[in-house]
């Protein structure tokens, strides 16, 4: 009888201790199924991602967060300084990761090795970023990320809300990361679900996969993952998307998210192993129903690779689809509008363009192929990259600058078109574009919109209910990409646009965004003229800048209204002042700047000594300028000649009020700079940065009085990069 009842107290155990509430601690192991106590807990993170706060290891388990709260940083106002995990989970089979809110951290949840994973209503929002260098007048080159190798998890360094690898068959449900970097990044991970999630507002990545297939990713809300966008100024995107498809993914289908205003809404790469091999590819993805418009850059971005690109809308893009080197695509029932290029194909083969509506483009279609290919891109030698066997039929082109534009191409079926007749300019084609045939439909019938069936479509999502409208059109337009220095404005707070950051009348032009309320000006310097000082948001109001070279200038209002969220994750409840404000500053230096060409024997930067005999050659190039600010391609261009590599010398002097400063430096390749004859930021290892990317630092100072500056910069060859900045710290 004893045995009967500890063999059932024994068997309800686990029970027992799954009723229970646990409290969260630092170093915490889970290895069964628990309910978490419900609670704020301020949980710090070691610097090594592999060291988490909380560790989950085991089998058929459900964990419990009960809203609890994880916060890992003292304070929000410096996400790029964030670090650790809040929760890793490992080497484990049928998780279950339920309510659980994770903020302050380089990485939210990690899982490695973990089949059948289940992530449902978590939040991982105000995790890592990176602070950006870019601004509203000119780009800064540091703020570009490279996602194109993850063998090792590369990734990593740009931080996650969650990150997944060798991850088969896991689910991402009903979750939010905003205000963030990234939101799901995933590798190795086939036959994932990913349904109804809010990853919107981020600077990098909506989602990302990497050599992951067959997933189904349906009714998500992926807007403005999106950075290095200035409305009307540049449109870069720096490698930012909605969805980020690398390297080897296959068979998935993207259906019916909104994935609008992203640095690409949709972008597709084939990978390293394709460029090298000309095998393999992200092939036979299924793209349906999604809105991919109001991309800084392209729309959607497929490239060396095969998929079908079905009955999405795509609007007011630099290119609504970008498709170089695709072969056996089909673009289908697309709604393909008010972008410079609808459709832009280079070197593609065997593809079809049928039954989309094209109107208000720059162009709508455009086709063409170069002579010659990279050396050394494997690909090229491998297979075929000429630009021929198109189908272009029973497409609908309404007002378009130009309807067709095809260059360099061979054998192209023109058939059943409608051109509208007011289209400027119909066709352009000359003697490069060879066998080809044409047929015009000249009246104004609808085309059809004929739906495609999902293939593999799965029963247990078809019965789930979309959380998100496709299109939301309180959004529309690229005019509503505002990037602030910590990513995309979120229109949960208060804010001040300079909405004419490059005139140079001195008359600058202010926009008030944000909750509906009343603004006020507390305090204001560097401008005059201020043409209102208080009002209702929405507002616009004027102010001239205070004449002279150096502008420092501080506008700081004081909002009261609505429940403000604030850039950092704070809420600040209705009636209670909020503080916000714009900022500019540029402190002159005269810089004398001077461009040495140099060889492979005296490369400077194996031999440094090389420095010191330059004055005994007279520079390829002379320049005298107020800011360093520069971006090479190929080398530098002096007396009709281009230099690959070479040496820039620059020396500065400037009166600087007294004051805390910050110096920030972009370079590619190698730099070093001098104050006052003290060298304060050596970087002359090239080496040491093996991302494809340009780096920068930042270097804090007390200046007052007169300084002297001396920049010394080496480029080995390719692209070349050079911008020291000072910032002003209020």
């Amino acid at each position: 009888m004893i045995k009967k009842i500890c063999l059932l107290i024994l068997c309800g155990l686990p029970l027992l201790i799954y009723g229970q509430e646990q409290p969260l601690r630092n170093g915490m192991k889970i290895t069964g199924s628990l309910n978490i106590k419900r609670a704020l807990y301020t949980l710090q993170a070691a610097t090594d991602t592999g060291v988490p706060v909380i560790q989950i290891e085991g089998n058929n388990i459900i964990i419990d967060f009960n809203q609890s709260e994880m916060q890992g940083a003292v304070s929000r106002q410096r996400p790029d300084s964030f670090q650790g995990t809040a929760v890793l989970i490992r080497n484990s089979k049928n998780v279950t990761i339920r309510n659980l809110s994770a903020h302050g951290y380089k990485v939210a949840l990690l899982a490695r090795n973990v089949e059948g994973l289940k992530i449902e209503n978590c939040d991982f929002s105000y995790n890592y970023r990176q602070h950006l260098n870019s601004t509203q007048e000119k780009e800064d080159i540091s703020d570009w990320m490279s996602y194109h190798h993850n063998e090792k998890d590369e990734w990593l360094r740009y931080g996650a809300a969650l990150y997944l690898r060798n991850c088969d068959k896991a689910s991402v449900r009903h979750c939010r990361v905003t205000g963030g970097q990234n939101g799901l990044m995933m590798t190795e991970c086939d036959s994932v679900i990913v349904v109804n999630n809010d990853f919107s507002f981020n600077s990098g990545i909506g989602i990302g996969m990497y050599r992951s297939s067959y997933g189904l990713l349906f009714y998500n809300r992926l807007m403005f993952n999106v950075r290095g966008y200035s409305h009307g100024v540049y449109n870069r995107g720096q490698d930012s998307a909605g969805f980020l498809v690398f390297e080897q993914c296959g068979n998935n289908i993207f259906y019916k998210n909104n994935v609008t205003h992203g640095g690409d809404g949709f972008f597709l790469w084939a990978g390293q192993y394709t460029m090298d091999t000309g095998e393999g590819g992200c092939n036979d993805n299924l793209l349906f129903g999604n809105d991919f418009s109001y991309a800084p850059t392209n729309g959607v971005e497929v490239t060396f690779s095969r998929n079908k690109i079905i009955q999405n809308i795509i609007r007011e893009c630099d290119h609504g689809i970008w498709g170089g080197y695709s072969f056996g695509t089909k673009i289908r029932n697309n709604r393909i509008a008010e972008n410079r290029i609808g459709v832009a194909i280079e070197h593609g083969q065997d593809n079809a363009i049928f039954m989309n509506s094209f109107e208000n483009n720059g162009e709508g279609i455009k086709l063409w192929s170069r002579n010659n290919q990279p050396a050394d891109w494997g690909y090229a030698r491998k297979r075929d990259t000429r630009s021929h066997k198109v189908e272009i039929t029973n497409n609908f082109f309404m007002r378009n600058g130009r309807a067709l534009n095809l260059r360099f191409t061979d054998s192209i079926s023109l058939a059943e078109n409608f051109i509208d007749s007011h289209e400027m300019d119909a066709l352009w084609q000359d003697s490069t574009l060879t066998n080809w045939n044409t047929v015009y439909r000249n009246d104004t019938t609808a085309r059809p919109f004929i739906e495609e069936t999902l293939y593999n479509w799965p029963r247990q999502i078809s019965l789930e209910q979309p959380l998100y409208p496709v299109t939301e059109d309180r959004y529309a337009g690229r005019k509503n990409i505002l990037i602030t220095e910590w990513g995309p404005y979120d229109f949960r707070s208060p804010i001040i646009w300079n909405t004419n950051p490059t005139d140079t009348s001195g008359l600058m032009q202010f926009d008030i965004l944000g909750p509906a309320g009343k603004w006020k000006i507390r305090k204001y310097y560097g401008v005059e003229g201020v043409s209102a000082i208080n009002g209702e948001v929405p507002a616009r109001f004027t102010a001239r800048k205070v004449s002279g070279e150096r502008t420092d200038i501080l506008i700081e209002l004081e909002y009261t209204g609505q429940v403000v969220q604030s850039p950092f994750g704070e809420t600040v409840r209705a009636g209670k002042p909020y503080r916000f404000q714009f900022r500019r500053f540029f402190q002159p230096i005269r810089w004398e700047v001077d461009w040495y060409s140099y060889d492979s024997l005296s490369n400077p930067v194996l031999f440094p000594a090389y420095l010191g005999q330059l004055d005994q050659q007279p520079p390829v190039k002379h320049e005298i300028t107020d800011k360093l600010d520069y971006a090479w391609w190929g080398g530098i261009r002096a007396g009709g000649k281009q230099y690959p590599r070479f040496i820039t010398l620059a020396n500065g002097q400037a009166a600087i009020p007294p004051g805390e400063y910050e110096l920030s430096v972009t370079w590619d390749d190698a730099v070093r700079v001098y104050l006052d004859g003290k060298k304060i930021l050596d970087e002359w290892e090239p080496s040491k940065y093996s991302f494809d990317e340009s780096p920068n630092r930042k270097v804090k100072l007390y200046l007052s009085g007169n300084h002297s500056f001396r920049v010394e910069h080496v480029e080995l060859n390719g692209f070349a990069t050079l911008a020291v900045k000072l910032r002003k710290l209020d």
